[in-house]
């Protein structure tokens, strides 16, 4: 089973280089964020033209994440539990029902657009470490389930100085903070395998790469869109990359899809 995660920066502006890479590419779920359209407006009829079932937690001009599968999808969840608060739409979960009801080779998966964070020195950065917690919160609960889960998307967070082009341009920055970076180890630290990480050493490999000042011809990316693996679904894990190909395209996301491979 493929599964890729991908931050299409508007599904509407980018959606004919999304339906060339799914066909392309042949994915069997995509984790999909930043859509910036109501669940009303999202193109599901071009999309399951494709093959595909969606499940989509939309949001007008800002947000918006969804996941598309071509096994059916059960139990869709939207939202994360602790703040009521919280009206972003920035996760949705479900069950890729790949091996009929329960079967073996179904899979939990959550697409999750974590909040950027910056300027630091504002509630932006609180709200941001405060979502983090809360997904820690509900990340363990999936644990212990001990379904095989696969939680993809755009985490904001540099995992480490390897994983952007210059560490002192980035430092301060919201996705390099310290307790950002904690967080995110909090949660590799609970049980859950970085996908693309555990099958790749080299540093400077990129997930995203601005619009301003050529970085993208110069190469001054930073990776921020990780595949996090659940024991009983990192025990499938086969494989792993970053598709640099939709990044070099014409009027492209500013991201670019990343991918993993289960067994079954």
């Amino acid at each position: 089973m493929k599964i890729a995660t991908w931050n299409v920066n508007s599904i509407k502006a980018h959606l004919p280089h999304t339906l060339d890479w799914l066909k392309e590419a042949q994915p069997d779920v995509v984790l999909l964020q930043e859509l910036k359209v109501t669940d009303e407006n999202f193109p599901a009829m071009e999309i399951e033209e494709l093959g595909y079932n969606c499940a989509v937690h939309g949001q007008k001009t800002y947000n918006g994440v969804a996941i598309l599968s071509k096994h059916p999808l059960d139990d869709v969840r939207t939202g994360l539990a602790g703040d009521d608060s919280d009206d972003q739409a920035r996760y949705v979960e479900a069950w890729v029902d790949a091996g009929g009801a329960g079967g073996s080779a179904g899979v939990r998966v959550a697409s999750i657009y974590l909040p950027n964070g910056n300027p630091t020195d504002t509630d932006k950065f609180t709200y941001k470490l405060s979502w983090m917690d809360r997904l820690v919160d509900h990340a363990t609960e999936l644990l212990a389930t001990e379904e095989p889960v696969v939680l993809g998307g755009d985490y904001n967070v540099i995992p480490a100085d390897e994983d952007c082009y210059d560490a002192v341009a980035w430092e301060g920055d919201a996705l390099t903070r310290p307790e950002s970076r904690a967080r995110f180890r909090t949660l590799l630290n609970l049980g859950y395998t970085e996908a693309w990480r555990t099958l790749h050493s080299e540093s400077h490999v990129y997930s995203f790469w601005d619009y301003q000042r050529g970085a993208w011809q110069k190469d001054n990316g930073i990776r921020i869109d990780h595949l996090l693996l659940s024991p009983q679904a990192a025990d499938r894990l086969t494989a792993s990359e970053i598709d640099k190909g939709p990044r070099g395209k014409q009027k492209p996301s500013d991201h670019t899809p990343v991918w993993c491979e289960l067994d079954g």
